[in-house]
């Protein structure tokens, strides 16, 4: 028998049982993402042009002038990358929230029917799902709620995410895109400092694929390799193809 027959509330036991226990679940995952996809190209693409630059018989400052001119153009591109799809993700949301809140006005029995084809979805039977489908009716904004998350799996963004992945994403850019050019800073000899760069880059690669695996739940030190390895491939290419047209 229920416990409300026999006139007892659960709802102060549920407070109860949810005060005794917090969950602790990785939040910052778009934030993750942002500082993956800066990084990952900061440390790459400046990696392999100086590389190619060093083949070529370029000198350091050239080297130096031509990757702070890409990290420079590489950020803002990346940086405008990302709040253009952030953007475009709320947008999105936008259409949709007045898509559904126009549906629930205009057809409620079509609305209402999708709510309980979606309950019914987890095992839950008519006679269980029918009195969640008349709350959720009584309720607008629950409703509407419901059918945002569960129909078109759409949670509402932060209206500040385009901003904030822009400048993530540009920041973490221009971080890794320093390693790679750091030694031509201290040595005059092209063909000196790139091979510290080489050491320097790959060491920061492995850490940075390190530290990606772990936040992102794969294999640590399988992500480092795999991460160093494009790396390395990346500046070998460039270095290969400007020793082959610059003998």
């Amino acid at each position: 028998m229920a416990a409300a027959e026999h006139g007892i509330s659960v709802e102060p036991e549920r407070k109860s049982l949810l005060s005794q226990h917090t969950e602790k679940h990785f939040t910052a995952g778009e934030i993750v993402r942002d500082i993956i996809i800066g990084v990952s190209d900061g440390l790459t693409v400046p990696f392999a042009l100086a590389a190619g630059l060093s083949g070529a018989n370029a000198t350091s400052s050239i080297v130096l002038t031509a990757g702070i001119a890409e990290v420079a153009a590489g950020a803002i591109s990346m940086g405008l990358g990302g709040y253009l799809a952030a953007k475009s993700e709320t947008d999105n949301y936008r259409r949709e929230l007045k898509r559904e809140q126009e549906e629930i006005i205009t057809m409620p029995e079509t609305e209402a029917a999708e709510v309980a084809e979606i309950l019914a979805q987890y095992g839950i039977e008519a006679h269980e799902y029918a009195p969640v489908v008349n709350a959720l009716r009584k309720n607008p904004q629950a409703w509407l709620d419901f059918m945002m998350k569960f129909e078109l799996g759409l949670e509402k963004p932060d209206p500040k995410r385009a901003l904030y992945s822009a400048m993530t994403i540009a920041i973490a850019y221009i971080l890794g895109g320093v390693v790679p050019l750091l030694p031509y800073m201290f040595i005059a000899r092209a063909s000196e400092a790139v091979v510290f760069s080489v050491i320097v880059t790959l060491v920061a690669l492995l850490v940075f694929g390190y530290a990606k695996g772990y936040f992102t739940g794969n294999k640590p030190f399988r992500s480092a390799l795999e991460t160093a390895l494009i790396g390395a491939i990346a500046s070998a290419a460039a270095f290969g193809m400007a020793k082959a047209f610059n003998p």
